[in-house]
Order: C-alpha cells, then sequence, then structure tokens
C-alpha cells in the first residue's frame, strides 16, 4: 500500500504528528484504539469521514516506522 497518499505530516496541524491527509485524526489516535479493542467497524463509526485504507494506511505507516528505528544493543 502506499501510504504517502493518505498520511501526511504538516506543522501547523497537530503540531507536526503524522496524520490521516486533510483531516486532524492522528496516526497515533488510530493505532491507539485499535490497541485498546477497538475493530475498524469502531473506528469507522466514531469517525465517519474515515476509510478502512485510512485505517490500512496508518498502521503500514506505524510498521515502516518501527521497522527503521534504530536498534540499541543492551548494555
Amino acid at each position: 500500500m502506499d501510504y504517502q497518499k493518505y498520511i501526511e505530516r504538516n506543522p501547523d496541524v497537530m503540531l507536526g504528528k503524522p496524520i490521516i491527509r486533510a483531516t486532524r485524526i492522528t496516526v497515533e489516535l488510530v493505532i491507539r484504539k485499535l490497541a485498546n479493542g477497538y475493530e475498524i467497524a469502531d473506528l469507522l463509526k466514531s469517525y465517519p469521514h474515515l476509510s478502512r485504507e485510512q485505517v490500512f494506511a496508518a498502521l503500514e505507516y506505524s510498521a515502516d516506522v518501527i521497522a527503521n528505528e534504530d536498534v540499541l544493543e543492551p548494555a
């Protein structure tokens, strides 16, 4: 999935956190809701202007961020 068409960072919106394009919904909010037991259907009901593709884009973006983290060796 090309999440870049769904996710953006704008320093003037939500302090530059990654958001769903053209919204004020942060990727963090989407991930936290899912982590706390929301299902995608719950998210779509709570945020009717959100799409399944945008939710999956948030997940893909998060996976890429984690994949590119620097791994620290234990002391």
